[in-house]
């Protein structure tokens, strides 16, 4: 029965606002009696700099498996060689992790130089021969930084994940997938898409109100940046069902 620990945007900038406020996640995490992986949705660097990821690098050091999706925030070739430690390179960063009890997708949604998202079809295409051969009884978790959906925000609707009807057809027939996780919205929250869980990381770095909210009521008196650190906690049960703790640090 896994336990994936999901954090999102935590815009690395080089300050020590941002390494403090992630420095706070990953300490909640590491007293976890159990956590399997830890699961980064996106935006860890603010600008995808060099330094930016080395003081990522140097933060989110764990003792699980850290499996990163790219955001709009980051550059794939300066995130793969100075984060990941691998060649760099322009192409999509997808990965395929094979955990105790569940396989875990994490899919590059990130346009080079665009703030609005997409699958490629070669990324599409990599998920879909991952679940051909995955066993029915194997719970899968596809993990991006884009919502393929509008979740009632006036910053992140207009640049939310474009294309997603193919992504909808292939969940919608694979029974493996049984949680999709996101970032990108600054919001935690928790929908549907093609009928199955979409569950969104708050982000590290700051809370971004929705559209209905007062003006104070993301973070309060001092604005969204002073609003708690929060992690999502995702539990995969012996049924396939998940079940997600949001925790304020």
């Amino acid at each position: 029965m896994p336990v994936l620990a999901h954090i999102s945007d935590t815009h690395f900038d080089g300050g020590e606002r941002s390494a403090e406020r992630a420095r706070r996640a990953m300490d909640y995490i590491a007293r976890m009696r159990t956590v399997d992986a830890v699961v980064h949705t996106g935006d860890v660097a603010d600008k995808g700099t060099a330094q930016e990821y080395a003081q990522a690098r140097r933060t989110l050091r764990c003792a699980v498996p850290l499996l990163v999706c790219p955001g709009n925030h980051d550059v794939r070739a300066a995130l793969r060689e100075h984060l990941l430690d691998e060649a760099s390179g322009p192409g999509p960063l997808d990965r395929v992790h094979h955990l105790p009890g569940a396989t875990v997708i994490t899919c590059d949604t990130s346009v080079p130089e665009e703030p609005w998202g997409r699958l490629e079809e070669d990324t599409l295409d990599t998920v879909e021969a991952e679940l051909r051969r995955t066993p029915a009884d194997t719970p899968v978790v596809l993990a991006f930084h884009h919502p393929p959906v509008e979740l009632g925000s006036d910053d992140t609707d207009p640049i939310r994940q474009r294309g997603e009807q193919r992504l909808a057809e292939l969940v919608g027939r694979r029974p493996q997938v049984v949680a999709m996780l996101c970032g990108h919205v600054h919001s935690a929250a928790a929908t549907t898409f093609a009928g199955r869980p979409l569950l969104v990381a708050p982000a590290v770095a700051s809370t971004l109100r929705t559209d209905w909210e007062p003006a104070d009521g993301a973070g309060g008196a001092g604005g969204a940046h002073e609003a708690p650190v929060m992690i999502a906690f995702h539990h995969i049960g012996a049924d396939g069902r998940v079940t997600t703790h949001y925790r304020a640090v």
